[in-house]
Parts: structure tokens; C-alpha cells; sequence
């Protein structure tokens, strides 16, 4: 099963976006999934807020755990790690328009009334899984390109 099969399949069975992607991805750095869906739940819906896409936070959350700073006194890894999270979030810009939640669904989901047309036009099922198929895509190449 690849990654954005596994991501689909999650996001399927009740999971939230940025669950979907980090979920996907832990066990290449033997996080627990379990451990993964839960750090990923409050992300989801733009922390739910509507702003940062809840798929793109799982895959920052996932660049983290492969390239993060955690060696306070090593400055190089830590603008590696800013510089390839700018990468990857410009490329998500470029494929999908925006990493704002609320720009990508075309409503606020904290206003409750565009909650509502949300609902009603079954965004979160036509949206969402083309933002995590592109997350987990784009994540892919950033691997890729900085082995």
C-alpha cells in the first residue's frame, strides 16, 4: 500500500487530514501509529481554526521527524530544516493555490453558517482527499530531493 493509499484510507475511516499524513508516514521513523493519530488530531480543519491545512501540518510534523533541529547548539540543522519546511510549503502553494484551510475549501468552517455549506456540499469529502493525495505527493518528492 503506498503512502497516499494509507493516507486515503485513514482519512476514510474517520481520521482527520493531518492524522491521515502523519499516520501515513510514522512508521519510517518508528513512531507508533496510535502515538501519530493523536498527535495529529488537533490539526486537523486548519487547527480548527480554518488556517493551516491540516495536511500540510501532518507533513511538516513528518519533515520534523526526519530532518528537525534537536541539537540546540547545531544552527546549521536548524535552517536546513526551516529552509526544506519553506520547500515543501511552496510547492504545496503552487499545486493547491493556498496552505490555508479555509482558502481551500472556499468557506470558514469557524463561522458557522459556512460550516454549514461545508456540510452541505460535501467539501470535506471532495477537498480534503485531494489535499492529502497532494501532501503526501509533495512530501514524497522533498524526501526525494533532500536524501
Amino acid at each position: 500500500m503506498t503512502k497516499s493509499e494509507k493516507a486515503l484510507e485513514l482519512f476514510a475511516n474517520n481520521f482527520n487530514c493531518s492524522q491521515a499524513v502523519l499516520a501515513a508516514f510514522a512508521p519510517d521513523f518508528g513512531l507508533d501509529e496510535e502515538l501519530a493519530l493523536k498527535l495529529g488530531t488537533s490539526f486537523g480543519g486548519g487547527a480548527r481554526n480554518a488556517e493551516i491545512c491540516g495536511a500540510v501540518s501532518g507533513a511538516l510534523m513528518a519533515l520534523g521527524l526526519k530532518y528537525g533541529h534537536h541539537i540546540s547548539e547545531d544552527k546549521e540543522q536548524k535552517s536546513r530544516s526551516y529552509a526544506i519546511a519553506v520547500d515543501y510549503t511552496n510547492r504545496f502553494k503552487k499545486a493547491n493555490g493556498s496552505i490555508v484551510c479555509r482558502d481551500l475549501l472556499g468557506y470558514d468552517l469557524t463561522i458557522p453558517e459556512e460550516a454549514a455549506c461545508i456540510k452541505e456540499k460535501c467539501l470535506f469529502a471532495q477537498v480534503c482527499p485531494k489535499m492529502i493525495q497532494s501532501a503526501v505527493e509533495i512530501l514524497e518528492d522533498v524526501f526525494t530531493d533532500y536524501q
